[in-house]
């Protein structure tokens, strides 16, 4: 497994660079939102390897997927300058604090043809452009009310619906406990149709070992699939964001064994 470190929410006190920077220096990748307002060359010169990034800027799956899949390909052209392999979508359109430009408490028939014709048309501009969009669940819970689509068993039944290669699942484990739990069964579920991992613990979305999720099990549960993919920390420092990547390393260490949980 590769471990990599959202630049968006550690070493806050620093320039978003040297966030990279750091992060990079202590040999792990990294993940970054919207690319808008970030110095691209920049970026670049860090050495920085990249393993997904927020793939558009406004659009939604159900409504504007023009401007969805237009600021798609826009947002391409910057993952092929970063070397950036994965897209990351979302329901709808997220705002500020993570909110729903749009919010949708209940989700149609209509709606669910709509996603699945949308994800079908962004898996086939990733095929074109060599990039995999993975769609992200979230939790409406606490931090993403309204947001469509947001349940794991949600974005699992899409992405197996449309069943292209360059359409996986960020299946982010802190929304997934909040929303759904029982996380063990869930990863051997989507295990087919995972791109890439996101972590942080509950409460509080910070690192491994601060809240409730068991992540040496997580983590020995990956191994025994065969999971050979991304682990992303999508997380804040609870309290020293050295300290909270020490954690998140040692949670994915490969240490824990089967036979020892």
């Amino acid at each position: 497994m590769r471990l990599a470190v959202c630049a968006e929410m550690v070493f806050t006190d620093l320039p978003f660079v040297s966030r990279v920077e750091r992060i990079h220096e202590r040999g792990f990748d990294v993940e970054i939102w919207n690319h808008g307002g970030k110095d691209v060359d920049a970026l670049i010169s860090t050495g920085a390897t990249f393993s997904s990034m927020t793939g558009y800027v406004r659009g939604s799956l159900t409504h504007d997927q023009d401007d969805l899949l237009k600021t798609a390909e826009q947002t391409i052209e910057v993952a092929k300058r970063l070397g950036c392999p994965r897209l990351n979508l979302h329901g709808t359109e997220l705002g500020e604090g993570g909110l729903p430009v749009l919010p949708q408490y209940e989700v149609t028939g209509e709606m669910w043809l709509a996603a699945a014709k949308t994800l079908t048309r962004l898996a086939e501009l990733g095929a074109a452009n060599e990039v995999m969009f993975v769609l992200e669940n979230l939790n409406t819970q606490v931090d993403h009310p309204g947001v469509p689509f947001a349940k794991a068993a949600d974005t699992l039944a899409l992405v197996a619906a449309v069943d292209h290669p360059n359409l996986r699942l960020m299946l982010d484990l802190y929304h997934a406990q909040i929303g759904e739990g029982n996380l063990i069964a869930l990863l051997r579920e989507a295990a087919p149709f995972i791109g890439e991992i996101q972590v942080a613990d509950v409460p509080g979305r910070c690192e491994p070992g601060t809240g409730e999720i068991n992540y040496p099990a997580i983590d020995a549960a990956l191994r025994e699939l065969g999971y050979a993919g991304t682990v992303g920390l999508e997380a804040f420092a609870h309290s020293d964001s050295e300290l909270a990547l020490k954690r998140f390393g040692r949670a994915f260490s490969g240490a824990a064994r089967l036979e020892e949980i």
